[in-house]
């Protein structure tokens, strides 16, 4: 299976703006739009060389219980930011989130040809249906992703600090991690930018939206961390998530882990234009829960 890029045509001549910058301008879609599209990387991922593993590391990474639900979760994701787009009436705006989309897509690919090169065995995959509402459907993906890369940014560094994932493999995947920042970066100043320019009579049901996603995503992880999902699967991957320093054979503390994943995001959002907005409420939650809990002592394990 093969990616068609089909981003509509921008003027990439057109200077990116200087000074500040207001929340909800043109210069501020333009901003956001262009340093997604500009810093996208064409990498093909029929022609990623995927390493050769020992016998160890390859059965530890084939026992990770996150594969079928990340394939199907970028699946999902590609489908609704393409089915999003559609409805896109600004030319630069519709080429950015047409990329995002293409992204998307490709992730599910490279995590497809990865469990293929490995021998992962997956789950049959569901049907990606087209979102009977695409806005939602698109807001639910972005909220999503701001929450999973968090934590995705602080488990893969410790992966790569323990040895978990071989320096070969890291660098395989790091272009993925790249795109994660860039699409949390994009999501959040769209929602900013939209706020300011919808129609009035659309505000409340907007807002209604972002509320209706949060208590969404905030339900299917606590049903998922009480193994209550018909899907076994997702109550796996979302311990994962809660607990994915063990499954990595490293003992290390949440308030540990919360502030690696705090650097990470830092870190990695850090290259792209500081006028834009960074996402904030994950990242904000993380820091009031660790003004509660203390710092491990010298000496004492975190």
């Amino acid at each position: 299976m093969t990616l068609a890029r089909s981003w509509g045509d921008y003027d990439e001549t057109v200077p990116l703006p200087t000074g500040r910058v207001k929340r909800g301008s043109p210069d501020h879609l333009l901003l956001m739009s262009r340093t997604l599209l500009d810093t996208h990387d064409p990498y093909r991922p029929a022609l990623i060389d995927w390493p050769q593993l020992d016998e160890e590391t390859r059965d530890k990474i084939v026992s990770l219980p996150i594969w079928d639900i990340a394939v199907a979760t970028e699946g999902r994701a590609g489908m609704n930011v393409k089915t999003f787009a559609e409805g896109v009436h600004d030319p630069l705006l519709k080429a950015a989130v047409e990329m995002n989309g293409f992204e998307e897509a490709r992730h599910k690919l490279v995590l497809s040809d990865m469990v293929q090169a490995y021998g992962i065995e997956l789950a049959p995959e569901p049907d990606y249906k087209r979102p009977a509402d695409p806005e939602y459907a698109f807001m639910r993906t972005g909220y999503s992703e701001c929450i999973d890369s968090f934590f995705g940014f602080g488990l893969f560094r410790v992966a790569k600090d323990s040895g978990f994932f071989p320096p070969e493999l890291v660098d395989t995947f790091e272009p993925v991690m790249r795109e994660e920042g860039r699409h949390i970066l994009f999501f959040v100043n769209w929602v900013a930018w939209w706020r300011r320019n919808m129609p009035i009579w659309r505000r409340p049901w907007f807002e209604l939206k972002v509320i209706a996603v949060w208590l969404y995503l905030i339900w299917e992880r606590i049903d998922m961390a009480k193994g209550m999902g018909k899907d076994n699967s997702r109550a796996q991957e979302n311990n994962f998530t809660l607990n994915g320093s063990k499954e990595l054979g490293v003992e290390i503390s949440f308030p540990e882990l919360a502030r690696i994943c705090l650097a990470e995001n830092d870190r990695r959002l850090a290259p792209y234009d500081a006028r834009l907005i960074r996402p904030r409420f994950v990242p904000g939650m993380i820091c009031f829960v660790l003004r509660f809990m203390k710092r491990p002592k010298a000496g004492e394990v975190g």
